[in-house]
């Protein structure tokens, strides 16, 4: 048994396999806690969590472990969120403005196949239509008719890469965007 006694919140990776930097894991779990429960490391958002990214090494935390952490953590602030806007506004409000939204994202998902977002242009790599577009079409189901879909398998959707594809950027932004409502309707 080593001296160091110390328990690590998430396995590490072994091998050539990378995983999550801990001191950047660390700090930023240490500031979510302070700001989730007295406020002490600033206001921190759901939005926040969701865009957090940690730099790849050699040894680090095992990245499906810290993001499943990382989809509590921001379920917990958009709960959080959700109840004060719901205080602060009232429920009225707070629905329109999540159906607002949600149609927003329902009116771009509604465009023609494999002309729903931006392209790059041929000589860069953007997301593969094709895959984006059976994603679009799924999303909007459940926004038109409540087909099962969950934020998680939102938050963990990929798409291979092709040259002329859709613009990244806008991509994520509308799947942030969908989740933002998934977690507001709760």
């Amino acid at each position: 048994m080593s001296q160091d006694s110390t328990v690590l919140p998430f396995p590490l990776t072994t091998g050539r396999v990378q995983g999550y930097d801990p001191a950047q894991v660390d700090d930023f779990l240490a500031a979510a806690r302070r700001s989730f429960e007295d406020g002490t490391a600033g206001p921190l958002t759901a939005a926040d969590v969701r865009r957090t990214a940690f730099r790849l090494v050699k040894h680090g935390y095992r990245i499906d472990a810290v993001d499943a952490a990382m989809g509590r953590i921001e379920d917990a602030f958009a709960a959080r969120e959700r109840e004060q806007a719901l205080s602060e506004a009232g429920a009225r409000e707070w629905v329109g403005s999540s159906r607002r939204l949600a149609q927003e994202v329902l009116d771009r998902l509604s465009r023609p196949e494999r002309e729903r977002f931006r392209r790059v242009s041929r000589l860069r790599w953007g997301y593969r239509v094709d895959e984006v577009d059976i994603v679009a079409d799924r999303i909007a189901r459940y926004l038109e008719s409540g087909e099962s879909l969950t934020v998680e398998q939102v938050r963990t959707v990929a798409f291979r890469m092709q040259r002329g594809g859709y613009d990244e950027v806008q991509v994520d932004a509308v799947l942030d965007a969908v989740i933002e409502v998934m977690l507001a309707v709760g």
